[in-house]
């Protein structure tokens, strides 16, 4: 037993608890077997050494600074739910439990939140740390621990590091966790006591991996190598208002006084106009279609090929990052919707949410419930979830009032600025000023520190100081007029409301316990970064949507979608968005909200929240489906909202799959292939064959359309091509062609083949003679001269690929061949030896759904077919009994790589299948398997 427990209840186990215990050791016996290959890495792991990290779930144990007991009550998933009597022991328990089942990945987080990864994994880090220490995510988390938090928050997070203390007390790396141990093999590494800091910066990490549009920023400048403006406009269509409606559309702003409904698209005041590179690109001679077109200097410098150079290394160090919460920024989605009583069954309201963000082990999110055994002004909380373990409070869920689910809402809260250096300082306004400086020691194991110099500017810290091909520029830069000579090039500065001291761990308390509209707007006002889509139901049958947020506005001629020049003040931030003005709905008559990353407010609104909206076909697919159902007074279920998060249609598929099937494709191998889409209904199941192939098309569309005429910045990693060098004027002979390898990543390559790309096609649909649609031949395949050949040559294209990956038998084909989950421990699973890899991760799994699907199993078209980004989590809540809400996380609640409850969760998850969702103390109870208690 653990220090200071005392005997346990001596409950008698019953049969299904023989069962979980017999196979319980015999996962262990296999995994002792399955690390003996340890010893060839000088270690030998025995069944007490994985055992020794598992947690105490049953019986008593003392904690110090308790002042009363609390319980901690299991279902049969591990999910804890605590019960305590003052505020300060429900957050200090909350603390324990989770460092018990989380500590390993509480620890990591917390060190790369700091930029202090060196220190737990070596030289190796050492790059990923000068970055984060750059950004300054920690100091800024200590001046808002300092200076912005409320004292009912500081103590709340003072009373959660206590508990992780406690956790910790008298603890080796090996009591803690099999990664520990692992660690042990080549460093004397111990875990460090908790802070609140270490809690409050972890926002930061997810501020940064949902910071809006910093990627298409920097595409779209990278894609000024090979394309010019209209090319790259093409890419960026604007946001189809007439189609995909925006969230808000009878909503209010400014205390009531004024209101706006949802534009036709024909207002340009405010919307989306201008998001491509006018004035900023480099419009030039070249030969339109084949990439080459953008070789010239007009603009503000953005496509010049000092940027190129330094925009390709920002992208790779931003690429390298390990992820908080999101695939870095890219792709990052979420649905999340209400549908009032009027038109569900209970007669009141129905809420779902599901965030779709990077697979990590174990899942980003951990469920749990926090209860005062009797809510009073010493314990004021009642509230149930799903939070990030290092996090007090809950994040998503519901109290016994209300209940919210977030999205993010992808507005633009950073910019880029292009910096003129010298040797004394920057560039402002015609005078030079000095730069802002700290300096950084940073600890690695096994090695010698290394101190960095970090620099800032008035737009915020040099990111460029951070790589040496940063602050490589090309010979041949250009620049309009204005700006200043190149000299040895510019620096990058990033400006981002995150690098700014706020009140966020105060929203998610203050949410927590809001009993009605009113405080949960309130609250949700101090949820300043990152700014969410927040949906909202209560008992009393009202439901709503705010966008909260600290959200920049800008001067007439700069909307934040391309890298601005630092220099000049007129590109500065002119100050935020009041509070007030920010767009809100309540109650709407048609009876129902759906966010899902869609642009949240019509053109007339008037301030451009972003020039990057996602596309809105996730929205638009759930909104049909929300009117199918209400139709003829129809009624909604708790059932009905689990299948809608589960819907696996093709939107792309209902536009594309008609016309496929109207080409001649000859070759009766790919007839063959082609036969598999008549009569299919674009649904996305694992076992679809129809649903394989369809998404092979696409994928060959995608490549031959426009990924070939990209430049390398954007391309997958390794994938080369010969292309014409970017100063031709018109064809070249095939002897001037250079080769060029793609740079990125696949799971971050473009075209990603997400709803923008949907968007695209569907524009370039009727112009069948666009010159996206030629190709050049390939070997002895034949090009493409229009839309059609072209769909042919993908047709032909993907018929083989799927030859390759799948077999010659199209009976066998299924979606789920390719499209698999392998879920990696986020440390040792990635980088580790073999032996680790296989004890730490798991999978694969075979998933419906796909990219821009309601059940977004996300992959990149660029890169593959696995699995790139997930519903993380899915839960519905109904507000007339909110026992008989539902939830399911992607994995489970422990990290502990042989607990029962590691992966517990994913079958039924990637099956579609939701939880029972205990809230009241009596059905906790009858939900409960271990319970703990926690003596003062």
């Amino acid at each position: 037993m653990p220090p200071n427990t005392t005997a346990s209840t001596g409950q008698k186990p019953g049969k299904s608890g023989r069962k979980k215990g017999r196979k319980a050791r015999l996962i262990v016996l296999v995994l002792v077997l399955a690390i003996i290959g340890g010893v060839a890495y000088g270690a030998y792991w025995t069944v007490s050494t994985v055992r020794a990290s598992f947690p105490q779930t049953k019986g008593s144990l003392t904690l110090d600074g308790l002042s009363g007991p609390v319980e901690v009550k299991r279902d049969g998933n591990g999910i804890p739910q605590i019960y305590a009597s003052s505020d300060e022991d429900l957050f200090m328990a909350q603390g324990y439990v989770q460092a018990q089942d989380r500590f390993y990945e509480m620890d990591v987080r917390r060190h790369m939140t700091a930029g202090r990864l060196s220190e737990m994994f070596g030289k190796s880090q050492i790059d990923n740390d000068e970055f984060l220490r750059t950004l300054g995510w920690e100091r800024i988390a200590k001046q808002e621990y300092e200076t912005k938090l409320s004292d009912s928050a500081k103590k709340y997070l003072q009373a959660y590091a206590k508990g992780v203390n406690a956790y910790l007390k008298g603890k080796e790396g090996e009591d803690i966790s099999l990664e520990y141990a692992a660690l042990g093999f080549s460093n004397d590494y111990r875990p460090q006591e908790w802070t609140p800091v270490d809690s409050v910066s972890w926002l930061k990490a997810m501020a940064w991996d949902l910071r809006g549009n910093m990627q298409d920023e920097i595409d779209r400048a990278l894609m000024t190598s090979r394309l010019g403006p209209k090319q790259i406009d093409d890419l960026y269509p604007e946001y189809p208002y007439d189609r995909n409606k925006a969230i808000v559309q009878e909503g209010q702003y400014d205390e009531l006084t004024q209101t706006f409904e949802q534009g036709d698209g024909s207002d340009t005041s405010g919307g989306t106009e201008g998001t491509g590179t006018e004035g900023t690109g480099t419009e030039g001679t070249g030969t339109e279609g084949t990439g080459t077109e953008g070789t010239g200097t007009e603009g503000t410098g953005a496509g010049t090929d000092a940027l190129q150079t330094q925009l390709s290394g920002l992208y790779r160090i931003l690429d390298d990052l390990p992820t908080a919460v999101g695939v870095n920024g890219n792709g990052i989605g979420s649905n999340s919707w209400v549908v009032g009583g009027a038109h569900t069954i209970t007669g009141k309201p129905l809420l779902a949410n599901d965030p779709h963000l990077s697979p990590s082990l174990p899942s980003v999110w951990y469920q749990m419930g926090l209860h005062c055994r009797t809510v009073s002004e010493k314990c004021q909380y009642d509230v149930s979830g799903y939070t990030f373990a290092g996090m007090p409070g809950v994040v998503i869920g519901h109290n016994k009032d209300i209940a919210w689910g977030l999205t993010n809402s992808g507005v633009d809260v950073t910019d880029l600025y292009l910096e003129k250096l010298t040797g004394e300082g920057y560039l402002y306004d015609g005078k030079v000023v000095p730069f802002k400086t700290r300096e950084e020691t940073i600890k690695v194991a096994g090695g010698a520190s290394k101190k960095i110099v970090v620099r800032e500017t008035n737009n915020g810290p040099l990111l460029s100081d951070r790589d040496d091909e940063l602050v490589q520029v090309g010979k041949k830069a250009g620049v309009d007029t204005a700006a200043p000579d190149r000299g040895d090039g510019y620096g990058i500065a990033l400006r981002w409301t995150a690098l700014e001291a706020g009140t966020t761990m105060d929203a998610v308390f203050a949410m927590d316990k809001a009993a009605d509209w009113d405080e949960f707007r309130a609250a949700a006002a101090r949820f300043e970064v990152p700014s969410q889509n927040l949906v909202y139901a209560d008992t009393r049958n009202n439901i709503g949507y705010t966008l909260p947020g600290r959200i920049p506005t800008r001067a007439e001629d700069h909307d934040g979608s391309v890298p601005a020049p630092g220099w000049d003040s007129k590109y500065r931030w002119t100050g935020y968005i009041d509070q007030d003005e920010l767009p809100y709905e309540y109650n709407p008559e048609r009876g129902y909200i759906v966010t899902a990353n869609q642009a949240a407010v019509g053109k007339d609104y008037p301030y451009t929240l972003t020039t990057d909206w996602g596309y809105g076909t996730r929205s638009q697919r759930i909104t049909d489906l929300i009117e199918s159902k209400i139709k003829g007074d129809g009624k909604i279920s708790t059932e009905d909202m689990r299948l809608m998060q589960t819907d696996n249609s093709s939107e792309i598929a209902k536009l594309l799959v008609p016309q496929l099937l109207k080409i001649d494709v000859g070759d009766k191998d790919v007839r063959e292939a082609q036969k598999l889409l008549e009569g299919w209904d674009y649904t996305q199941d694992a076992d679809s064959a129809a649903a394989a192939y369809f998404n092979a098309v696409w994928r060959n569309v995608l490549k031959l359309a426009f990924g070939n005429k990209l430049p390398k910045e954007l391309r997958v990693k390794g994938q080369c091509l010969w292309v014409e060098p970017v100063d031709t004027t018109g064809p070249v002979d095939d002897d001037r062609r250079v080769r060029e390898c793609g740079r990125r990543d696949a799971g971050q390559a473009q075209p990603d083949g997400g709803d923008r790309w949907f968007e695209v096609v569907r524009t370039l649909m009727e112009d069948q003679d666009s010159d996206w649609w030629t190709t050049p031949e390939n070997g002895t395949r034949p090009g493409a001269d229009n839309r059609d050949e072209l769909f042919k040559r993908a047709m032909i294209d993907a018929r083989w690929e799927l030859t390759a990956k799948l077999g010659k038998d199209i009976d066998t084909w299924s979606w789920g061949r390719l499209h698999r989950l392998f879920l990696k421990n986020q440390t040792l699973g990635t980088e580790g030896p073999g032996f680790l890899r296989y004890a730490l991760n798991r999978g694969p799994w075979k998933l419906s759904g796909g990219e821009a699907t309601v059940n977004a199993t996300g992959w990149n078209a660029a890169g593959g077919y696995g699995v790139v980004w997930v519903p993380s989590m899915r839960m519905v809540v109904n507000l007339g009994d909110l026992d008989k809400s539902r939830w399911i996380n992607l994995t489970g609640a422990s990290g502990h790589a042989y607990s029962a409850h590691y992966t517990d969760q994913t079958g039924k998850w990637a099956k579609g299948e939701l939880l029972p969702w205990a809230f009241s103390e009596k059905a906790v109870d009858e939900s409960t398997q271990d319970t703990l208690v926690l003596k003062p």
